[in-house]
């Protein structure tokens, strides 16, 4: 019991590690039929409604004096990191498959540092330049594998694409919301980012030509268990985890072990969605998750 107490953090950080990588198996099963502007709909308003009880519960503060500004701005990221780079990432996993899609994702680190640099004025170190090559190797070594599954060339590539596509959206919105992040309530800022990725979403929708054919499929006969339990794992229980991790752990640890949850997509889609692990896929996840760790935690 005193091993629990003295590493929570550390247990909570792998926790939510564990719990996402269930959500994105969760979410590829559902992406056989949702489409990812509905997925992503779904997930987003599904985590607010479970979120703002949680709030008044814990006696947040749903609308905080804070200048109008850091309103905005958080919009906005939420509707960059949210709306459209989740979207996006739900038609790279649908393509890619979730053992690829843990790879490619290994590539969110890296902006992050590089983002970093460029509007906070961060620095980056030799070993994290180690990193970051040991990543970019990895996505390289993907996008040249001949076994593809029936993917053709063109599809593979696109899924990698989309994928990149989606990790630099993700990146650009937490970067953008870190300063008013690291001095507000966690709680509002996901609440507030949510609600912006839900805006955009709608926006999206309205102007959609399919948009009933879209929110249709997320009822979709079979796949409706799939969803909502993506949606909670994913949306919701991931990221309370994560931010109880944040607390009672250093952030470069928790960052480090929240990485881990690429191992585990890996494990999880071969085991529940039958993806092969080839050597090549093997050899590009030790060396994405070795990169991405590195780049955490030097």
């Amino acid at each position: 019991m005193q091993l629990i107490t003295e590493y929570y953090g550390e247990i909570l950080s792998l926790l939510t590690a564990i719990v996402w990588a269930a959500a994105v198996v969760l979410f590829k099963k559902s992406g056989e039929k949702v489409h990812p502007i509905g997925l992503n709909l779904f997930k987003d308003t599904f985590a607010i409604v479970f979120l703002v009880p949680t709030m008044l519960l814990t006696a947040r503060s749903l609308t905080p004096a804070v200048p109008l500004e850091d309103w905005l701005i958080l919009l906005g990221s939420g509707a960059l990191g949210i709306g459209i780079a989740d979207t996006i990432f739900f038609q790279s996993l649908n393509i890619l498959g979730a053992g690829r899609s843990s790879i490619v994702d290994c590539l969110y680190s890296p902006f992050i540092i590089g983002l970093s640099i460029l509007w906070l004025g961060e620095s980056l170190n030799t070993m994290q330049i180690i990193g970051v090559v040991m990543i970019l190797s990895a996505v390289l070594a993907i996008s040249g594998e001949k076994e593809t599954d029936h993917l053709s060339r063109g599809q593979l590539l696109l899924g990698i694409l989309l994928g990149v596509l989606a990790m630099a959206a993700m990146a650009v919105g937490i970067v953008i919301a870190k300063p008013i992040l690291d001095r507000s309530e966690l709680l509002w800022v996901t609440l507030t980012r949510l609600i912006g990725g839900v805006l955009v979403l709608l926006c999206f929708m309205a102007l959609h030509p399919e948009r009933l054919i879209i929110l249709r499929s997320i009822a979709t006969p079979g796949h409706r268990i799939y969803t909502f339990a993506g949606a909670f794992l994913g949306g919701y229980l991931s990221m309370i985890i994560w931010l109880a991790g944040m607390k009672y752990t250093q952030a470069s640890i928790s960052a480090a072990l929240n990485q881990t949850s690429n191992i585990f997509i890996f494990i999880l889609a071969a085991l529940f969605l039958g993806e092969r692990i080839t050597p090549v896929r093997l050899f590009a996840i030790i060396l994405g998750i070795t990169g991405a760790i590195i780049v955490g935690v030097a």
